[in-house]
């Protein structure tokens, strides 16, 4: 069983998508998201598998909750530096996790 000091290790911030690319190389259907998770955190890359919910054009200026602090992660040429947050719909395709009120702070940490 996971432990509150567990949780805690993980440093899950909020990112805004600055940039969206095709993945072609990817094993299933994805894209290159670069996020900007502010000043403390800089700008990281994630690989994604969201391509049946998501147009590139409505995921830039996106809000998204991102895990910044594991180990980069090799994705066939493609470097994943944090792991974005989702969750499953109905068919097993991932909703991405997004503040639902305006104005968190870019960067901001989950508590």
């Amino acid at each position: 069983m996971a432990t509150i000091e567990d949780f805690q290790k993980l440093d899950i911030r909020v990112g805004k998508v600055i940039e969206v690319e095709d993945f072609p190389e990817a094993k299933k259907p994805a894209y290159k998201l670069t996020i900007d998770f502010g000043s403390e955190i800089g700008i990281k890359k994630s690989s994604v598998q969201i391509v049946g919910l998501y147009g590139k054009e409505e995921l830039i200026g996106k809000l998204v909750l991102g895990v910044v602090n594991f180990p980069p992660r090799q994705i066939g040429q493609f470097v994943s530096e944090s792991l974005t947050l989702g969750v499953p719909d109905k068919e097993g395709q991932c909703i991405l996790i997004s503040p639902d009120k305006v104005g968190p702070e870019i960067g901001g940490k989950l508590f």
